[in-house]
């Protein structure tokens, strides 16, 4: 298979998969934008695994997490509006545009491993062997990722404003 041809196949669903792990489409764009670059130059040797679209996720992940640790020592951290704290939520009529912002969120306060295994698992339907692939590690690695992500995200939820949710 020709490289063009792959990534014609591959770019839509490599771009959501990177959307739904940076919760940002630009960046997303960005980040298969490169693993596409880096895979370019290996594509003999990667056409000729059984499952190059999985090497080609594990390079977005790798791009992400990496781009999460410069990002991170770089960023700093806004304190919330007291202001705006103050004033209760409203219903919003964009009850999916907000729900998957919150999502969104949640999954950014995980650490890069945890958040792609989630990803991987609920947003892609990967099972544990593809998982572990995508990451470098075990099958047992992936669920003791996933367990712990998930419990993080409920206990985020629990430990929220109830009002923050509503």
């Amino acid at each position: 298979m020709e490289f063009e041809e792959f990534c014609r196949g591959q770019l839509s669903g490599l771009v959501r998969f990177a959307a739904a792990l940076t919760g940002d489409t630009a960046l997303a764009q960005d980040l298969v934008q490169d693993a596409l670059v880096r895979t370019w130059p290996r594509w003999p040797k990667v056409s000729r695994m059984d499952r190059p679209d999985l090497y080609l996720r594990r390079v977005v992940v790798n791009g992400h997490l990496t781009w999460r640790r410069r990002w991170y020592q770089r960023s700093v951290r806004p304190s919330p509006d007291p202001v705006e704290a103050t004033h209760p939520v409203t219903a919003d009529p964009a009850a999916r545009i907000a729900d998957a912002d919150q999502l969104a969120e949640l999954l950014g306060r995980l650490n890069g491993r945890q958040r792609a295994a989630i990803v991987l698992r609920f947003y892609e339907d990967r099972d544990d062997a593809e998982i572990a692939e995508v990451l470098g590690c075990v099958p047992s690695t992936v669920r003791s990722l996933v367990s712990r992500g998930l419990s993080a995200l409920r206990l985020q939820l629990h430990t929220e404003p109830a009002e923050a949710w509503s």
